[in-house]
């Protein structure tokens, strides 16, 4: 005779929360299931290793059953079962978990060394409730070791459930879900599917301990003729049942690593490297993170997601966690399982916490150090990384106002004048000349063009080296870290002192003698300019622009690209070279035609401009002046 109760809370309003508001992904009600299944295998297990009254068993395992033409699917375990009391405590009370309690209870006994002994996956004592989510009826078949009746639990989600006597004679648990009818919205006979089945457990539950079995119908070729097929049932194992990143690390090779990075996250490549790693402490976790070999084609779109999978005691929980790795670092992939975090009622969104702050704390450092050995033992595997990944190193020096520069700045390298391959900036400081004061640097998108640079020839001859500066970002990073080792950054497209005392006599002497030829420039220039003066770094080029303190040309291109064009401009001086034969001719021109001066002087500040890769005010005025000066050379 069946009996009915009432749920012992605000079942119907609480049920309604859970299954609507609680759960956002209806496919989790089958994780939730297994979970507390896999509960009740290890509730079994542990009892029975001091009880006499338990068998001793090693055929623990979960089975799925569906069944299409009734619309159901069935979930067994063969654990510990609940006796009439506890399916009433556990069943009856929503949130009241039996797993938490027992938890509790075998911390209380043991310490913590009961928390180490088994890994209790359910703790709210809700996740049986998410079968409401896609089941308009639940039955729940029951019988436990410790009575001699076997008990069914019958509930359609409402106010009340039946509980009544059964002819189960196994210790374990049956659930039965009666999928609801589909809708225009929700098509639930997706879930009677094997292959969606498959896909679940897979995806969620793969690494629960037990195996979660089912019976899997198959097309197989006849063993007579080839050419026709038979249907050929088999009892299959879905999940896989121990996660990699448990084993110890002596038993998994770079192959196995290598192969499980591919099929986890779809990669046709094996990664630059690999980091597995267990740690243990104040906050315990494992890791496998991982270093592609190639920037995916989206990693610095808005449609990019970073972040690590998560699991908690083998259980999915989440596939992006960006919470666990800063900016910067978006590139890593790979997956983090802990048991000391904090989930919300529902384990598919993580709090924030101070234990999930602790874990991505160390995992940065693990990654960091990773790549610091990789530099040091391995540089030309590093430089292949660094080509692929270093703007976002970059990024993270340069990101929340330098937070991280001391642990990033060793990582950074750079081609540069003197290098054909990457250099680190202990390497430059360690070679820099005596005479040498400071890092010099220039903008330029490859070595080819910041050899041609105008502004090398000076530092060329010195035997100075210049590291090249091909990203946007750079400047910015230098202007954060300002110095390194004590020597101070500075662009050689910027006012550098190269002089001796002599040399800088010599161009003062110099330039008060053509101060009125150079006045004359400057006003025929106006405000295109801010200063006009004799240059002592060129050699065999005529002119060049260089910019003042502050502002340099690169940022000044970077910010006008962010700000369309609103952006502040660098100061400009066009430094002109008193050695060259141009600056005769504008002499000539000055003393002869004054009027005509302001041609010469504005072909050479646009000369000037084309070799920074800047734009020309007026490329047509600029194309016309130039024409008429080469006429006038060939009469």
């Amino acid at each position: 005779m069946a009996e009915t109760k009432e749920f012992k809370t605000e079942s119907k309003r609480l049920l309604n929360l859970m299954i609507n508001s609680i759960y956002t992904n209806k496919e989790i009600f089958l994780r939730e299931l297994i979970s507390n299944a896999s509960d009740a295998i290890d509730k079994y297990h542990y009892l029975s290793l001091n009880d006499e009254k338990l068998t001793k068993r090693n055929d623990y395992r979960i089975f799925i059953e569906v069944n299409k033409e009734n619309r159901t699917i069935k979930i067994s375990d063969n654990g510990i079962g609940m006796t009439y009391e506890e399916i009433n405590n556990n069943l009856g009370t929503i949130a009241s978990s039996g797993s938490s309690e027992f938890l509790k209870k075998l911390k209380e006994a043991e310490g913590k060394e009961g928390k180490d002994a088994i890994d209790i996956i359910g703790q709210f004592g809700v996740g049986f409730y998410s079968a409401f989510m896609v089941a308009k009826k639940v039955v729940v078949e029951t019988k436990s070791p410790y009575s001699d009746k076997a008990y069914r639990f019958i509930s359609e989600g409402e106010d009340t459930y039946e509980i009544e006597e059964c002819s189960k004679t196994s210790d374990g648990t049956d659930i039965t879900l009666y999928l609801r009818d589909n809708t225009e919205e929700e098509n639930y006979d997706e879930f009677l599917e094997v292959y969606k089945i498959e896909e679940l457990v897979k995806k969620y539950s793969d690494y629960i301990r037990y195996p979660i079995q089912m019976m899997v119908t198959h097309q197989v070729p006849d063993k007579d003729d080839e050419k026709k097929t038979h249907e050929e049932t088999t009892l299959e194992t879905l999940n896989s049942m121990i996660p990699l990143w448990k084993k110890n690390k002596s038993e998994v090779s770079q192959e196995d690593l290598n192969k499980f990075y591919k099929e986890k996250f779809h990669e046709f490549d094996d990664p630059l490297t690999s980091i597995f790693t267990h740690v243990e402490g104040l906050i315990s976790y494992d890791a496998m993170l991982f270093i592609p070999k190639k920037a995916p084609y989206n990693l610095y779109s808005e449609q990019y997601e970073k972040g690590l999978q998560l699991y908690s005691k083998g259980v999915f929980i989440m596939d992006k966690c960006k919470d666990l790795l800063p900016d910067y670092l978006r590139f890593v992939k790979g997956l983090v399982d802990s048991s000391d975090l904090s989930l919300n009622i529902s384990r598919e969104i993580l709090q924030q916490d101070r234990q999930l702050k602790k874990i991505a704390s160390s995992v940065e450092k693990k990654i960091l150090n990773e790549l610091t050995s990789m530099k040091e033992n391995d540089f030309n595997k590093y430089s292949e990384f660094f080509k692929e990944f270093g703007v976002n190193i970059k990024y993270g020096v340069y990101d929340e106002f330098g937070r991280r520069k001391d642990d990033l700045k060793d990582l950074l390298v750079y081609h540069s004048i003197n290098h054909d391959e990457y250099i680190s900036l202990k390497t430059y400081v360690s070679e820099m000349k005596e005479d040498q004061k400071e890092i010099y640097y220039v903008s330029a998108k490859d070595k080819a063009a910041a050899e041609m640079m105008p502004q090398m020839e000076a530092l060329k001859k010195k035997g100075y080296d210049v590291l090249i500066f091909s990203d946007d970002i750079d400047e910015f990073v230098t202007d954060i870290l300002s110095e390194y080792d004590n020597k101070k950054f500075k662009s050689i497209q910027g006012n550098i002192d190269l002089q001796s005392d002599d040399e800088k006599k010599e161009i003062e002497k110099t330039s008060e003698e053509k101060k009125d030829l150079l006045t004359a420039i400057k006003d025929a220039l106006g405000n295109d300019v801010d200063e006009v003066k004799l240059s002592s770094r060129l050699d065999s080029s005529p002119v060049c622009l260089v910019s003042g303190e502050g502002l340099s040309f690169e940022m000044e291109k970077v910010m006008s690209a962010l700000s369309q064009g609103n952006a502040p401009k660098a100061k400009r001086i066009l430094e002109i070279n008193p050695n060259h034969e141009l600056f005769h001719a504008l002499e000539n021109v000055y003393n002869t035609d004054k009027e005509e001066l302001s041609t010469y002087a504005s072909v050479l500040l646009d000369e000037a401009l084309l070799m920074e890769n800047m734009p020309l005010k007026d490329p047509y005025e600029f194309t016309k002046k130039l024409t008429q000066l080469m006429i006038k050379a060939a009469k």
